[in-house]
């Protein structure tokens, strides 16, 4: 690691730990998960030596950024870490073992892999197994051996054929190259043979797995070829076995608003930074809605749909949750399934046909955006059942919101222990902020700030019923008390995280996070401000229009711009010259810029004039009456 976190790391690793979470919550596999951290590669040693400081300094203080974005992103750790610098013995082994086998040959200090050896009756092994029609691009390949080696061997026959890959490079520069002790001399691992070795050491001598198997390798699209396929050619070989991972799993190339990112093309954008534009889950929900090994264009107006998706998941809980306490405090609280309207049969088809569609889409290669389309689909039928009557059944109600909730704890949008029902609301004052809250109950803090802002209320709502008595009318009095409902409705709840809506039936209170509901407010004024400015600017522009009708027309032809003759805008530059006017018949007879009037420029001149000289008059007259 040598630079910043960014989207594209999130795309990979918060996509897989989607998949992780779906393995182990939905399909309820035991899921062991090895991460390997590369914190020697070219790359590495060369920003190091550009900054000067160490590749160990360089590679500690990113791995660790690293580390807090992926928990600030709600990406669960991995079971065992590894990192290339605490493997070395056991990759000098590896590559032994692959010498002694035949399919590996050292070479000026440096040890190759051999594509041919390997493809050979000897192994029958077959090489570009995930892309094979790539085997012969020499830009990938060389992409692949490195920067600095690519650059160190170029032009030398070290290798014996160019598809040969290097598994352990001789050290060319010890001043500016770290190195290590080998049977062929000082040197550094290559890149594909890092993975190979933390991952078949680690499934084979401490999980006991043969041949140090695996059942899922993961990693970014970018990475098939020759990664991962130079990968597979070194285990196989070195594990004799014909097939060392089960499956791969490619996350799709993220693109900032149709472009690669780029610092050059300024689009880079780091996870703190996206962090600081969006949350968390709404950015897992925007990656939830694109299939993981799908292209996908990450930019405002993509997020602005998660945006949107988001807020149907949280109102849909709300409206959940107070259903369920209308039901609740109901005198009659019945479960009894309607045989005449059929709705709650209505409700519990949705409900098993979501459950069966989300299933499906998971089942087809963790189809994350089927799912969600499922989901939205029972919201629908939930909110028509909501609004068929005021009266519902709850343990319906219950289960059709405790399995959206559940699918979302799978998704990794809510916590694993969570409230019941809906999103955590841990950033607001009444939330517990507890892992296990089970309910939206408040902690004694927040229920202390409710009662002080009831009884504030309380004491502005007598104090209004009481003021001056005698000088102020029963309906001011009632106006003053309205007054206090709306602003404790409006700016003290909000504040508590509760958004309290007026129904035709009533009240229903809301938790919601108060930095949202603030947001939510901010627009609101900034709406009412924006209507208000434009209402003023149309009567501005009325009044200045009146003034305009009440010039005389020779003075309104005077007063006329290039741009605007009838709205009251008056400009610097006038239309007609106001020395050069015919004034028997009030007409100008020259442009600004001094030009003679033409033909059409006189009719059209006369035009406005006979137009001002009727509301001149109309105005004459209307000071008569």
């Amino acid at each position: 690691m040598y630079a910043p976190s960014h989207m594209g790391h999130a795309r990979t690793y918060l996509g897989f730990d989607i998949i992780r979470k779906i393995l182990e919550n939905y399909f309820n596999y035991e899921v062991d998960l090895v991460m390997n951290i590369t914190d020697l590669d070219d790359k590495i040693i060369d920003r190091a030596n550009e900054t000067g400081i160490t590749h160990t300094e360089l590679s500690t203080k990113f791995e660790q950024e690293f580390h807090e974005d992926m928990r600030a992103l709600g990406v669960a750790p991995p079971t065992v870490l590894t990192r290339v610098t605490d493997y070395m013995d056991e990759i000098v082994e590896y590559i032994s073992a692959m010498v002694q086998k035949g399919v590996a040959y050292e070479s000026n200090g440096s040890v190759y892999f051999s594509v041919n050896d390997f493809t050979s009756d000897k192994f029958n092994g077959v090489y570009g197994k995930l892309e094979p029609e790539n085997v012969g691009d020499e830009a990938k390949l060389a992409e692949g051996e490195g920067n600095r080696f690519t650059q160190a061997t170029h032009g030398t026959s070290d290798k014996r054929n160019p598809r040969d890959f290097a598994l352990w490079k001789a050290t060319k520069d010890y001043e500016t190259e770290p190195s290590w002790d080998s049977p062929w001399g000082g040197g550094r691992p290559g890149w594909h043979i890092e993975c190979s070795v933390m991952a078949s050491t680690i499934f084979r001598d401490f999980m006991g797995v043969e041949g140090g198997k695996m059942d899922i390798h993961s990693g970014g699209i970018d990475l098939k070829f020759p990664h991962h396929d130079n990968e597979l050619a070194q285990s196989e070989s070195c594990n004799e076995c014909d097939q060392w991972v089960n499956y791969f799993v490619h996350s799709g190339h993220l693109h900032i608003k149709g472009f690669k990112m780029s610092k050059s093309l300024k689009n880079f954008i780091s996870i703190r930074q996206a962090l600081e534009q969006n949350t968390a889950r709404q950015v897992r929900l925007c990656f939830l809605m694109h299939k993981y090994n799908a292209p996908m264009d990450y930019g405002d107006n993509t997020m602005q749909h998660a945006i949107v998706l988001e807020k149907t998941f949280v109102e849909f809980f709300h409206n959940v949750k107070a259903a369920l306490r209308a039901c609740a405090s109901a005198k009659n609280k019945h479960q009894k399934w309607s045989k005449q309207s059929n709705k709650e049969k209505a409700m519990y088809d949705a409900l098993n046909a979501s459950r069966k569609a989300v299933g499906d889409a998971l089942r087809d290669d963790f189809d994350t955006p089927a799912a969600l389309q499922a989901l939205s689909e029972l919201v629908k039928s939930t909110n028509l059942y909501l609004n068929a009557s005021s009266s519902h059944v709850s343990y319906l109600l219950q289960s059709v919101a405790s399995f959206v909730t559940e699918i979302f704890r799978v998704f990794g949008l809510c916590r694993t222990v969570a409230p019941a029902i809906g999103f955590d609301n841990s950033t607001s004052s009444l939330s517990l902020n507890n892992e296990n809250s089970q309910d939206d109950g408040v902690g004694e803090e927040g229920l202390a700030a409710l009662l002080d802002a009831v009884v504030n209320f309380r004491s502005n709502v007598r104090a209004a019923k009481d003021a001056n008595k005698e000088n102020t009318s029963d309906k001011d009095r009632m106006n003053i008390v309205l007054s206090e409902c709306d602003k404790f409705r409006d700016d003290i709840l909000p504040e508590l995280g509760i958004r309290l809506e007026d129904k035709p039936d009533g009240s229903i209170w809301k938790l919601c996070d108060p930095e949202e509901l603030r947001r939510e407010r901010e627009l609101k004024e900034q709406e009412a401000a924006r209507k208000l400015a434009e209402k003023e600017a149309i009567k501005e522009q009325a009044r200045l229009k009146e003034l305009m009708n009440r010039m005389p027309p020779i003075e309104f032809m005077k007063q006329l711009t290039l741009d605007d003759n009838d709205n009251g805008s008056i400009s610097k530059k006038k239309k007609y010259d106001s020395e050069s006017f015919d004034e028997s018949t009030g007409l100008p007879t020259k442009l600004s810029n001094g030009e003679e009037l033409n033909k059409n420029q006189k009719k059209k001149a006369m035009k406005e004039y006979s137009g001002q000289k009727k509301k001149y008059e109309k105005y004459l007259k209307s000071l008569e009456n």
